[in-house]
């Protein structure tokens, strides 16, 4: 598999060094969320009895009980380990139209499970089963999205792969918030839009958690086979784009200034089942 081409990386990370509300108004039509709250959730290694059939089938009733029915979640979606650091590991993602409505979705969830499950004991059956495949361990970050998404044209009717890269901003002085916006625009229209392999692309930043700098990108893909293709059209593109290789370089050196130049990969499988 090939590393992450530096330019590629450079152009599609710029935008959290200015400020997002006034980026965001120049969002157009349909309507994103303002925040994505994620939650990385580990397997209860100790279960005996897994069933990841059962899993699924436990989950998919809680969604469409429960999560599916809350108006103040715009969306969710399940991911697995695929390749990442922790096969134990998955992430939950939500997505809120406000900061109000990240603060009542918890309480309408508990209202929602009163009444689909009203008798008391049988909802306690059901959590405690719930609950069993998943070990007490779990951490949360919310990030703000970026304009720019490519977004997919229909729900995905089968798994797809997701990965994900996360870089880290170097906040250089002589930053301009005016070559930030040109640049990101011009690579989001020339190479994202127009890569056929990227059948996603979802640009997000820190909002609230451990990490200001970090600025997380997720693209969806059908298949590892199409991980490598995504690189290889993205270097076509490019040449096509600039077909001038020294300005290439340049370009690229002047833009790497505003990273830190540590990136991290990692791949999830969506569960396309379990998404609103």
């Amino acid at each position: 598999m090939k590393t992450t081409n530096p330019l590629f990386s450079a152009l599609t990370a710029v935008l959290l060094l200015f400020n997002f509300s006034i980026i965001s108004a120049q969002e157009d039509a349909p309507k994103r969320p303002e925040y994505v709250a994620i939650t990385t959730m580990h397997w209860n290694m100790d279960k005996e009895d897994f069933k990841m059939d059962e899993w699924k089938a436990i989950e998919k009733e809680y969604l469409e009980k429960v999560t599916k029915k809350n108006e103040f979640i715009m969306g969710a979606s399940t991911y697995l380990h695929e390749f990442t650091p922790d096969n134990t590991e998955l992430v939950y993602v939500q997505t809120f139209a406000t900061w109000d409505d990240m603060g009542k979705f918890a309480e309408r969830n508990s209202e929602l499970a009163k009444e689909a499950w009203p008798d008391e004991e049988a909802r306690k059956t059901f959590f405690d089963k719930r609950f069993s495949y998943y070990s007490d361990e779990h951490s949360d970050e919310i990030y703000a999205p970026l304009p720019g998404a490519k977004l997919m044209k229909e729900a995905p009717t089968k798994d797809l792969l997701c990965y994900v890269r996360k870089t880290h901003f170097a906040f250089p002085e002589d930053g301009t918030q005016e070559e930030f916006m040109e640049m990101r625009k011009e690579f989001i229209e020339k190479i994202i839009n127009k890569n056929e392999y990227i059948k996603g692309y979802y640009p997000n930043v820190h909002a609230w958690g451990s990490d200001r700098t970090e600025h997380m990108e997720a693209f969806f893909i059908e298949s590892w086979a199409d991980l490598d293709k995504m690189y290889d059209r993205t270097d076509e593109l490019m040449k096509e784009a600039w077909p001038d290789e020294e300005q290439r370089k340049k370009d690229g050196k002047a833009w790497g200034k505003y990273f830190t130049g540590v990136h991290g990969d990692y791949m999830y499988k969506h569960v396309h089942e379990l998404s609103k």
